[in-house]
């Protein structure tokens, strides 16, 4: 499929037009209309509401929703993208019902506006604002961050924007042809996020190598690298067996470190694998990459599962900022095609990174120290 450059789509953001912004470059992929907050009319969302699912959502910086006093939607997301929604609102001044496309501009263009304050804002209401994570698609590969990442991209003072999901009459998703036919019959742009993600590592990253060494395990010998996390100042390392940057598949495991199962080792708190069961599985196989990531409010989930014997729901546990950190950290390493160490799911922008994946291994995820 032709699809336009980042550079088109930012042009159009910053000329107040709305672009297509797909999930990824396969033919299944879903896409969304995407425009800066401050560009949005009446006319827009007529537009913008005739032909999607009709939930536009706003995406914003933590420290605006901060201001604004709105919360997470809930305190435990368990959507499957770990989309961060806060509270809906609607505008309160000059607005009537807030359905209408005149009100829902109107709440848009106020939620962008620095002026307005939390007072202004009923909720619930009819739009629903997200929440960006820092580092953009460079750690979530989300239409959240992409739509924040291009209005910052075209320069624009308010860094805000909408979304919306593209359906066809039958309510079903537009995908890959469609949505470049769909595109082309209006006149815009299309995109994917795996190119934004490529255009950003052309002169930004998140996580910076700073030391390798070799060293010793319970599992032999293996090379440590340390990342520094520019967002969080936190402390990432890889261990690696052997050669991994000759484009062979690599057996590789993403790890959020998880104190109960990991430091503690207790029982009946599954994260999915261990770091101890991944690094023997991988010295096993004489070569593959571990990548053990810090999560700084791990520390807080223990505790608070040991208090109400939650348990932390495998690889579901890890959201889209980890898997921007891993493949920037894999990158790195020189992986290119990975045979995963997980159960299969979705990993959205994987190819902005220069990574495939050519399996995965699900055999080993639940094995015992």
């Amino acid at each position: 499929m032709q699809f336009d450059t980042i550079e088109d789509l930012v042009a159009d953001i910053r000329a107040g037009r709305m672009v297509i912004v797909a999930d990824d470059e396969d033919r299944e992929n879903e896409g969304d209309l995407i425009m800066a907050a401050q560009a949005v009319t009446e006319e827009s969302i007529a537009f913008i509401v005739r032909h999607s699912s009709g939930i536009i959502c706003q995406p914003m910086l933590r420290a605006r929703l901060e201001e604004l006093q709105l919360p997470q939607m809930v305190t435990e997301n368990s959507e499957s993208h770990r989309t961060a929604f806060t509270i809906s609102v609607d505008y309160r001044h000059g607005t009537t019902t807030g359905i209408s496309a005149a009100d829902r501009a109107r709440t848009i263009r106020a939620l962008a506006d620095p002026t307005s304050q939390s007072g202004d804002f009923a909720r619930p209401g009819h739009i629903f604002p997200l929440r960006y994570s820092e580092g953009g698609v460079l750690t979530r590969a989300g239409h959240t961050e992409a739509t924040i990442d291009l209005v910052r991209l075209a320069g624009l003072p308010m860094l805000s924007g909408i979304l919306v999901e593209i359906v066809n009459d039958d309510g079903t998703m537009k995908r890959g042809a469609q949505l470049i036919a769909f595109a082309r019959e209006h006149g815009l742009k299309v995109g994917t996020i795996a190119d934004l993600i490529r255009h950003r590592l052309q002169t930004e990253k998140t996580v910076a190598r700073v030391f390798e060494r070799e060293v010793e395990t319970e599992f032999g010998p293996f090379r440590l690298i340390g990342y520094r996390d520019a967002l969080s100042s936190q402390a990432h390392f890889a261990l690696v067996r052997g050669k991994v940057d000759d484009g062979a598949p690599v057996l590789t495991r993403v790890h959020v470190r998880d104190t109960l199962t990991d430091v503690l080792h207790l029982t009946g708190t599954p994260c999915g694998m261990t770091i101890s069961a991944a690094l023997r599985r991988v010295a096993a196989e004489g070569r593959g990459v571990v990548v053990v990531l810090a999560d700084a409010k791990e520390a807080a989930s223990a505790l608070e599962r040991l208090d109400t014997d939650a348990k932390r729901e495998g690889d579901a546990a890890h959201d889209g900022r980890q898997h921007g950190l891993g493949a920037q950290i894999l990158a790195d390493l020189g992986v290119r095609r990975l045979t995963v160490l997980g159960t299969p799911r979705r990993f959205l922008g994987l190819g902005g990174f220069g990574l495939e994946i050519a399996g995965y291994e699900e055999s080993s995820v639940h094995q015992k120290d």
